[in-house]
């Protein structure tokens, strides 16, 4: 069975739920599993991959390619 084919039975069964219980409980695990999800850009990175952005980020410095605290300031005024 394919993935569309589960969800569109999955979606059939859910809307014979009575339980608002259930449904309650099942918004609450589909919100707990999308956070986990949407969480998973806060993986660490790397002692490498770190120290290249610093290095990019001091190369960037020293060739003017930066805005001053003023600078962001009035943009955003």
């Amino acid at each position: 069975m394919d993935l569309q084919t589960r969800k569109i039975e999955f979606v059939q069964e859910f809307l014979k739920i009575q339980s608002e219980e259930l449904i309650s409980q099942l918004e609450n695990l589909l919100k707990s599993k999308r956070n986990v999800d949407d969480n998973d850009f806060l993986n660490p990175m790397s002692i490498e991959e770190f120290n290249n952005r610093i290095d990019l980020s001091e190369n960037d410095f020293k060739n003017g390619r930066y805005k001053t605290t003023s600078q962001l300031l009035e943009k955003y005024k």
